[in-house]
Order: C-alpha cells, then sequence, then structure tokens
C-alpha cells in the first residue's frame, strides 16, 4: 500500500508563494504518473498538475505560468511550486498517484490565500 505524506501548506497574502511537497512510501521511478489536485469548499476536486516518469508535464489553465510540479525520483518526493497565488487558489491539495490498482492519495495539505 503507497502512503502519500502532503507537507507546506498554509496561510501566505495574495501574490505570495508556497512550495508543496508530497512524500512517498515507495519508489516513485516505478509511478507513470504522479499529480497534485484541489478541492475549494462547495466545489468538485480538480486536477492542478501532472508530472510523468519522463518529466511531461500539464497543468490546468488557471494555474499555467504560476505553478510548477516537479519530482524527485532519489527523494521520492513531488513538488508544487506555486506563485503569484490568488484568493481563488484557497483550496486543500492533495497528492495523487496513478497505480496499476488504482489511486492512491494523501491526506491533504490546506492553502490559504488571504490578506
Amino acid at each position: 500500500q503507497v502512503q502519500l505524506v502532503e507537507s507546506g501548506g498554509g496561510l501566505v497574502q495574495p501574490g505570495g508563494s508556497l512550495r508543496l511537497s508530497c512524500a512517498a512510501s515507495i519508489n516513485i521511478f516505478r509511478i507513470s504518473t504522479m499529480g497534485w489536485y484541489r478541492q475549494a469548499p462547495g466545489k468538485q476536486r480538480e486536477l492542478v498538475a501532472a508530472i510523468t516518469s519522463g518529466g511531461r508535464t500539464n497543468y490546468a489553465d488557471s494555474v499555467k505560468g504560476r505553478f510548477t510540479i516537479s519530482r524527485d525520483n532519489a527523494k521520492n518526493t513531488v513538488y508544487l511550486q506555486m506563485s503569484s497565488l490568488k484568493p481563488e487558489d484557497t483550496a486543500v491539495y492533495y497528492c495523487n498517484a496513478k497505480l496499476t490498482l488504482g489511486d492512491a492519495w494523501g491526506q491533504g495539505t490546506l492553502v490559504t490565500v488571504s490578506s
């Protein structure tokens, strides 16, 4: 069973930056795609960014140019660098791993963008 542990969330002012981390309990080089999703109050969970084992990335239109996803296979960790944060980025952010037998999810980390 894969465990994903997110960290790095918190309160930040509009225009600020945060870096989220997702530490996996297995070697992530085996995982074809890892990603970050978010869920705001009253809204459905949505894909924010994803990265393949080959380094190919995909972003939601709302975060393109502001967020960057990366993976460090040596540390079994995936990152989400968030810049120019907006109040509408406020949500619980979840790490996701696409596995052969299904998806694995972390417990989530709260990001609040507010002045």
